[in-house]
C-alpha cells in the first residue's frame, strides 16, 4: 500500500509538471508568433524589393528607348509630302512600306501618321486585316498632346487591334506649321511573360488605380480604388479601357514599415495575402507594385516557433525526467522485490501450463501421424482399386486382344504340323516364327498389365517421364484400339527426369487418358493430344481431348472426391482426386481448363530432377 501511494504521488507530480510545461509553451507561442511572422514578412518584402527594382527599371528603360523615336520619324520629308498631298497613291504606298519596315526595325507594334483632324492616312499595318488607315484617333490624349507641339504619351487598349500598348506621338512640322502627327505603339506582353517566370505577382496601375499590366490576367483592368463618375467618364471619353471590364478589386493593406505593407485581396470568395512594395515611374505616372505571397512567411514563422517549442519542451521534459527519476529511485527497490516475487509465481504457473500444453501437443502429434499413415494406406488402396477398376473396364478388350493371337497360334501350329508331314519344312518354319511373334505380343501385353497392377512404392525418386508415358500408352493400347482413338504425340529424343514414382505416375497418366476417352465417347474419330513444356525447373505434360469440354461448376469441383460427370454406375469420382493427391505428394500440381477451340485440357506439372548416376553414365 505504501508503494502504491508513493507511485500515485509520483504520477501526480509528473502530470502537474507536464501541464505547467504545456501552459508555458502555449503562452510563449501566443506572444512570439506575431513577431516571428512579421519578421519573416519583412524579409520576404526586402527580397521582393530587388525584383521590383528590376521590373521598374525594365519598364523605364523601354519608355526611354521609345520616347525620342516619334520625333525622329516625323522629320522624314515623305511624311510632310504625303500630308500635303494625301491622294498621291504612289507616295502613299511608299510611306506605308517605309512605316512597316520602321516598325520592324524598332520592334514596335505599330507606326502610323494622322492629319491634324486625327484621321489616319498611312500605317505600318496596312497589309493586315484591320489596318489603322481611315480611322480617326482624335479622341486619344496622345494625339492632342502632340498636336499642341509636345510629346504625346498614353497607355490604352487598342480600339482596332484589341492589344494593350503604350503610345508615343510627335508633331509633323512644316516650318512653323504642324501638318500632322506620328504615333508609335509598343505592346507590354513581353514584360508580363518575363514576370510570369518569377515567383511574385507584379501590378502596374495608372493614376486612377486601374491595373493595366500584370502577370495575372484575371486582374487586368481591375480598379484598386473606387472610381468616381468623373473617373469613369474620363476613361470612356478617351476609350482607354473597356468600361465593362473595369471592376473593383477589393483589397486593404496594413503597414509593415520600410515601404512595405501587408496587403490582402478578396476576389470571387478567395482571400489572398501578400507582402507589398510599390515604386513610381514619374514620367509615365505609373505605380509598379510587387506582391510576395505571405503564406511562406507564416509557414517559416510556424516552423521556427515549432522548433523553439520543441526545444523548450525538451528542456522542460529533461528537468521533469530528472525530478521523476529521483522520486522513482526509492520506489524501484520495493517494486523490484514485489515484482520478483510475482514473477516467480507466474513462472511456476506458466511452467506448469507449458508442461500440460506440451503433453497435449505430443499426443496430438502422435494422433496426426497415425492419421496421416492411415490416409497414405487408404490412398494406396484407392490407387490400387482404381487400377483394378480400369483393368475391369478393359477386360472385354483384353479378352479380344488375347483371343486373337491365341487363335492365330493354334492355326499356325496346325499348319506347321501339316506342312511337316508333307516335308515342307521351310513353310513350317515360317509358321513357327509367326507363333513366336504372337507369343511375344501376348507377353508384352501381360508385362504392361502386371506393372500397371503392381502396388506403388512410397518414395519420390528421379523418374524417366518419357518411359512412363510409353508404358501408360502401352497399357491403354487395347482401349485406344477398341475406341478407334488416335494419340497425337511426338516423343522427344532426350529423356526427361522428374520427381515421382514409376507406378504412381503411370496411374495418373492412365487416369488422364481414360478420362479423355470418356469425354469423347460417341465420337467417330476421337483424338487425344499430348504435349510437353520443359523449362529449367519444371516439366509440364499437357493432355487435351476434343470433346465438349467441362462446365464451369465441373472446373471448380473436378478434383473433389466422389465428384463425377458420368452416369450412375460408370464411376466413383475418385480417379482425378487420387491423381491430384499423388501429384501433390510428388511436389507438383495438376490443373484443368477448357481449350478455346473446344475440349478440356489437363496440365500435369512436375519438378525436374537430375538423372541417377548409372543412367547418366549410360
Amino acid at each position: 500500500m505504501k508503494t502504491e501511494a508513493t507511485q500515485e504521488r509520483t504520477r501526480l507530480t509528473a502530470a502537474r509538471a507536464l501541464v505547467l510545461v504545456l501552459v508555458l509553451g502555449v503562452l510563449l507561442a501566443i506572444i512570439l508568433f506575431p513577431r516571428l511572422e512579421r519578421f519573416y514578412q519583412k524579409q520576404a518584402g526586402v527580397d521582393g524589393q530587388a525584383s521590383l527594382l528590376l521590373a521598374a527599371e525594365g519598364l523605364n528603360g523601354a519608355l526611354r528607348q521609345y520616347a525620342p523615336l516619334p520625333a525622329l520619324v516625323a522629320e522624314r520629308e515623305t511624311l510632310r509630302a504625303l500630308l500635303e498631298d494625301p491622294d498621291n497613291a504612289a507616295l502613299l504606298a511608299e510611306v506605308n512600306e517605309d512605316l512597316r519596315q520602321t516598325a520592324f526595325r524598332l520592334k514596335a507594334s505599330d507606326v502610323y501618321v494622322m492629319d491634324i483632324t486625327g484621321y489616319t492616312i498611312a500605317a505600318s499595318n496596312y497589309l493586315k486585316d484591320a489596318p489603322f488607315i481611315g480611322r480617326s484617333f482624335s479622341f486619344r490624349p496622345y494625339f492632342t498632346q502632340a498636336l499642341d507641339g509636345g510629346l504625346g504619351r498614353y497607355f490604352a487598349l487598342g480600339t482596332t487591334s484589341g492589344e494593350r500598348g503604350y503610345f508615343y506621338a510627335a508633331p509633323v512640322e512644316d516650318g512653323t506649321r504642324i501638318v500632322g502627327v506620328v504615333a508609335i505603339k509598343f505592346t507590354v506582353d513581353g514584360f508580363e511573360e518575363t514576370w510570369r517566370t518569377g515567383p511574385y505577382t507584379v501590378l502596374v496601375s495608372d493614376l486612377l488605380g486601374v491595373v493595366f499590366m500584370s502577370n495575372r490576367e484575371d486582374w487586368h483592368f481591375r480598379a484598386l480604388a473606387p472610381l468616381s463618375d468623373r473617373d469613369r467618364q474620363q476613361i470612356a471619353s478617351s476609350r482607354q479601357y473597356p468600361l465593362d471590364r473595369v471592376h473593383p478589386l477589393a483589397n486593404h493593406s496594413n503597414p509593415l514599415g520600410e515601404d512595405l505593407s501587408l496587403r490582402t485581396f478578396e476576389d470571387d470568395g478567395t482571400r489572398e495575402s501578400f507582402v507589398s512594395a510599390t515604386t513610381r515611374i514619374s514620367d509615365a505616372g505609373w505605380d509598379v507594385t510587387i506582391l510576395v505571397p505571405a503564406g511562406p512567411a507564416r509557414a517559416r514563422a510556424l516552423a521556427t516557433l515549432a522548433s523553439g517549442l520543441l526545444i523548450f519542451m525538451a528542456l522542460g521534459l529533461m528537468v521533469m525526467v530528472y525530478l521523476q527519476r529521483r522520486a522513482r529511485l526509492m520506489d524501484r527497490i520495493a517494486t523490484q522485490a514485489s515484482a520478483q516475487e510475482m514473477l516467480e509465481t507466474r513462472v511456476t504457473q506458466r511452467t506448469f501450463d507449458l508442461n500440460q500444453a506440451n503433453t497435449q501437443l505430443r499426443a496430438e502429434i502422435e494422433e496426426r501421424r497415425a492419421t496421416e499413415a492411415q490416409l497414405k494406406r487408404t490412398q494406396t488402396e484407392l490407387v490400387q482399386a482404381g487400377k483394378l477398376a480400369a483393368l475391369g473396364q478393359m477386360s472385354a478388350a483384353l479378352s479380344h486382344e488375347f483371343n486373337q493371337p491365341l487363335a492365330a497360334v493354334k492355326a499356325y501350329a496346325d499348319n506347321a504340323n501339316t506342312l511337316l508331314q508333307r516335308q515342307r519344312s521351310q513353310e513350317a518354319q515360317e509358321n513357327i516364327s509367326r507363333i513366336s511373334e504372337m507369343t511375344d505380343r501376348m507377353a508384352t501385353i501381360s508385362r504392361h498389365l502386371r506393372n500397371f497392377a503392381r502396388r506403388p512404392q512410397e518414395d519420390v525418386l528421379p523418374t524417366p517421364l518419357l518411359r512412363v508415358i510409353e508404358d501408360a500408352l502401352a497399357v491403354m493400347d487395347v482401349r485406344l484400339k477398341s475406341c478407334n482413338a488416335r494419340v497425337d504425340f511426338t516423343l522427344p529424343e532426350t529423356e526427361v527426369w522428374v520427381a515421382g514414382g514409376n507406378v504412381r505416375l503411370q496411374q495418373v497418366i492412365v487416369n488422364l487418358l481414360n478420362n479423355a476417352l470418356d469425354a469423347m465417347e460417341g465420337l467417330s474419330d476421337p483424338l487425344i493430344s499430348l504435349d510437353l513444356a520443359v523449362t529449367d525447373d519444371t516439366c509440364a505434360l499437357i493432355v487435351r481431348d476434343h470433346g465438349s469440354g467441362l462446365e464451369d461448376d465441373a472446373l471448380q469441383q473436378v478434383f473433389d472426391p466422389f465428384y463425377t460427370t458420368k452416369g450412375p454406375g460408370e464411376g466413383l469420382g475418385l480417379g482425378l482426386s487420387i491423381s491430384y493427391n499423388i501429384v501433390r505428394d510428388f511436389g507438383g500440381s495438376i490443373a484443368a481448363e477448357n481449350h478455346p477451340d473446344g475440349g478440356a485440357v489437363f496440365t500435369l506439372t512436375l519438378q525436374r530432377r537430375n538423372a541417377p548416376q548409372r543412367q547418366a553414365a549410360e
